[in-house]
């Protein structure tokens, strides 16, 4: 058994996809129209083959409570592992990502929280050095 999709609500698939792509980095994998919405997901370009990331359309009342509950509370959606959390902070504040926590030091990790524009919160995540 593996992980190879995740969602991640969004309040539009477009603008997620700009977002995901253009400021994180990630490449768009697979587009298929269905009806309104679409399957749309992207990629780490380091792993091409690997996990997915659903940009899920958050067309649901459930969701939208949900998505809206935890971002209030500051908690992540998600989180991604980078090999330079200060290179990429200092990158992403560039291009006007809004950070809510800057690299933090938290036992062996550093976290980051930003805001993806689409209504979560997401963390971003540096293993200390073996």
């Amino acid at each position: 058994m593996k992980i190879k999709l995740n969602s991640v609500y969004v309040e539009n698939q477009d603008k997620a996809l700009k977002f995901y792509t253009e400021v994180l980095g990630f490449v768009k994998n697979k587009e298929i129209p269905l009806g309104e919405f679409k399957w749309l997901t992207v990629v780490s370009p380091e792993e091409p083959d690997g996990a997915e990331l659903v940009l899920e359309p958050n067309s649901n009342p459930a969701t939208k409570t949900f998505q809206s509950a935890i971002f209030k509370q500051g908690i992540p959606l998600t989180a991604f592992a980078v090999e330079d959390i200060q290179k990429e902070y200092g990158r992403m504040k560039k291009l006007g990502v809004v950070f809510t926590m800057k690299p933090t030091k938290t036992g062996p990790v550093t976290v980051a929280i930003f805001e993806d524009t689409c209504g979560n919160l997401i963390q971003l995540y540096q293993e200390a050095a073996a």
